[in-house]
This record gives C-alpha cells, structure tokens and sequence, in this order.
C-alpha cells in the first residue's frame, strides 16, 4: 500500500492551517495527501442542531471536505489530494490512519510564537498511542513562517528554510528519531540543529578546588557523546548543515530555548505498553506546549 502524509480534518481553524502544512510536505515528499474528516457520532456539529440531522450532518462532512480537498488543489498544484470519511471516535481512527500514513498531521490552537500551543485532547490521545510520526500544527502557521526573512526583512516563503532542531537524549538515541529529522532537514536544504542538554551539577560541586575545570571537562565530554552520536548521520546525509547544540541545564528549557527560529522542531516518544498505559515524556510535553513552530512526535522503540 503506498504511504501519505495523512490529515486530520474538522472545521476548525487549526486543522485548516495543518491541512496547509500538509499540502507543503506532501510535496516534498513527492506523496499524495490524504484528508480524513471523522464523522463522530455526537460531533459539535450534531449537538447544536436543533433536530440532531444525522443526514445533513454527513452531507455537510462531505461538503467540508470536498471543498478543503479542491481548495488544496487550486493552492497547491502539483498535489494528488485523497479524501476519507470514516465514522467513529477521532482519537482511534486517527491512530488508525496514522498506521497507513508516512506521516499525520493535526491541527493545535496556536497562542503566538512566544506560548506556543494549546494542544486538545484528541490531538494528545494520538500523540501518545500513534506509532508513526505525528506533526502538530498550529492555527496561525504559514508557509512563510518556516522560512528566513528576506534581504528586506520581510516574511517569504521564498527563501531558505529555517533550521530542523532535533531533540537528542544521547544516552539512548534512536535510528528511527535521527532518521526523520536528517531526512526533513535534507528535504528542506535547511541545518539541523542537534540539541543535547545534560543537568547542571549540584551547587556543592563549585565547592572544591578546580570545580571549574572539572565543569569544563564535563562540558567536553557531553559535547563529544553529542558528536560522537552524530558521526554516522552525518556521513549518510553529506549535505545536511549540522550544528551541534549541548548545553547545560533542564532538558525541556534547553529546547524551547533552541528552537525558537526552527522550521520544525523534531522530538522522540518511547513506545512503551504497561499497566499505567501511554507515556508522552516531560521534554515531549513540554515541547508541544511551549514551541511555536509545528512539532514532529517520532515514537521509537
């Protein structure tokens, strides 16, 4: 079955922006893009309409969704646009999609490049249970935000893509996580920022004699396990820009901070089945929330 960069559609202005976004990478990645508007069963639509009109709720799915597909074509030539329909709960069948998908691509309410997101509850459920990439998008994204300013400081979609910023636990890195993030750097001509962070030493540590060089050397060597991570990548994609990013202090600080000019921000999600169910991650959580730019969530082994 060939892969899609899949979309999840509702009426919302968030899913509109992502839709758009999706457009964008469809194309470069050279794959059709597949809408899917889940027609729920108790849907926002259907609870303020008087007489709970299943029928015309479908025919206005359907509508809704014919329209978002011909207005992708029109915008975004070039593009072969699928469209579904499905019904159920949006949370499964979204996960369901993502399954089929190259990638998924939701929608998140954007509250401005300083906030970041406000990120709902179905998008989360998916975050968390998805085995394959899912990229938030906010309400507000626009083509022009991945890109560097023009000579003139304007905003163009134009010019060259911002960077890619890779969160990286160099403890436990992951092929499947430095994968995508090589690969959409490569795809876009843009650097890839790899952003480590390890924790500050206690406060006791400055206490004895030469802490300050022990503190050096510390800092050498989580820089060095950060090139060392590295070498292979950047062997297997000679064209990609790397810049190497460790630093010390709180993991999910260190890469908001490192990620305020990115053109996409990519972040690991372990996948784990236990008793206590799905599992985000602080730094993940923390990046979905907090990152203005549109998140890639890799799940990985």
């Amino acid at each position: 079955m060939s892969r899609t960069v899949t979309v999840g559609l509702d009426d919302s202005p968030e899913s509109r922006g992502a839709a758009e976004w999706a457009a964008r990478e469809a194309l470069l990645r050279g794959l059709p893009l597949k809408v899917v508007y889940v027609q729920e069963r108790a849907s926002r639509y259907v609870t303020r309409t008087p007489l709970l009109d299943l029928d015309g709720y479908r025919r206005w799915a359907e509508q809704l969704t014919q329209e978002s597909a011909d207005g992708i074509r029109l915008r975004h030539p070039g593009v072969e646009v699928i469209t579904e329909q499905p019904t159920g709960t949006a949370a499964d069948v979204l996960c369901e999609a993502a399954g089929f998908a190259e990638l998924l691509v939701l929608g998140s309410r954007g509250l401005g490049r300083l906030t970041g997101f406000m990120v709902g509850s179905v998008s989360l459920g998916v975050v968390a249970r998805a085995e394959r990439p899912v990229v938030l998008v906010r309400a507000t994204e626009q083509a022009a935000d991945e890109h560097t300013p023009d000579p003139a400081g304007v905003p163009s979609a134009a010019t060259p893509f911002r960077p890619v910023v890779l969160g990286l636990d160099v403890d436990q890195p992951d092929d499947t996580l430095l994968d995508f993030a090589f690969d959409a750097a490569s795809r876009r001509k843009a650097p890839l920022r790899a952003v480590h962070a390890w924790p500050e030493p206690p406060p006791s540590f400055y206490g004895f004699s030469g802490g300050a060089e022990l503190h050096d050397r510390l800092e050498r060597e989580q820089a060095s396990l950060l090139s060392q991570v590295l070498r292979r990548w950047r062997q297997k994609f000679p064209d990609v820009e790397v810049i190497e990013a460790s630093r010390c202090g709180n993991a999910a600080q260190v890469l908001v901070n490192e990620s305020r000019d990115a053109s996409l921000v990519v972040v690991g999600r372990r996948i784990r089945s236990g008793p206590l169910g799905t599992h985000i991650g602080h730094v993940t959580h923390s990046a979905l929330h907090h990152i203005a730019g549109p998140v890639a969530v890799v799940a990985h082994s």
